[in-house]
């Protein structure tokens, strides 16, 4: 069953999927979301470094001078240990995705060097936004989540495509009834929209 509160999966899904319900909305967001997640991670790269695990011996040679724990870490980390607390299963998987990104973003950053790389991480972040606004503005036609709530809109995302993907692949559900409860839920918050919407024009 759904948890109370901050990790209520159903109210977060709820949230994100009223501003997500047209399918090419939704695919434009899939194929964008994960890559502002990662390109962020870039730029964390060069923020100070918390603990440098060359220090601890804990690493391979190969990986110690790249992976250090700095703030790109925490974000990463925060990310993946909320998804696995609203759903353990889906969860553990995006806290994987969470830290492959980490990893990933810390190699490309260290082969790159800051000076090339904001000049990358800024064009793939414009182009990634510019393919969202298009998709609410275009195929939505609704404004994005976040202009409502920032912070659920921003940490929601990239778990949001995930269970999107998992659900369309292979029918996965965090639990019996999940899906048939927040599309009622969305269903229910589309209409409230619908209605306002309907009486500032009139």
């Amino acid at each position: 069953m759904g948890k109370p509160g901050l990790f209520d999966l159903e109210n977060h899904f709820a949230f994100y999927g009223a501003y997500h319900s047209n399918p090419i909305n939704i695919l434009i967001h899939t194929l964008f979301v994960w890559p502002i997640f990662f390109t962020g991670l870039v730029l964390f790269y060069f923020t100070p470094t918390i603990y440098d695990l060359s220090q601890a011996g804990v690493l391979p040679s190969q990986f110690s001078p790249v992976l250090v724990l700095n703030y790109g870490f925490v974000f990463a980390f925060s990310y993946g240990l909320f998804y696995i607390i609203l759903d353990k299963k889906a969860g553990s998987l995006a806290a994987l995705l969470c830290l492959a990104c980490w990893v990933g973003a810390s190699f490309l950053a260290a082969k790159l060097g800051y000076s090339l790389a904001w000049k990358v991480v800024l064009a793939a972040q414009l182009f990634c936004w510019t393919g969202q606004f298009i998709g609410h503005g275009v195929f939505e036609k609704r404004a994005p989540a976040l202009l409502d709530n920032l912070v659920q809109a921003f940490v929601m995302a990239p778990f949001f495509v995930l269970l999107e993907v998992l659900q369309l692949l292979f029918r996965y559900e965090p639990y019996p009834g999940f899906h048939a409860r927040v599309k009622a839920k969305i269903e229910n918050e589309i209409k409230e929209w619908q209605d306002k919407k309907q009486k500032k024009v009139s």
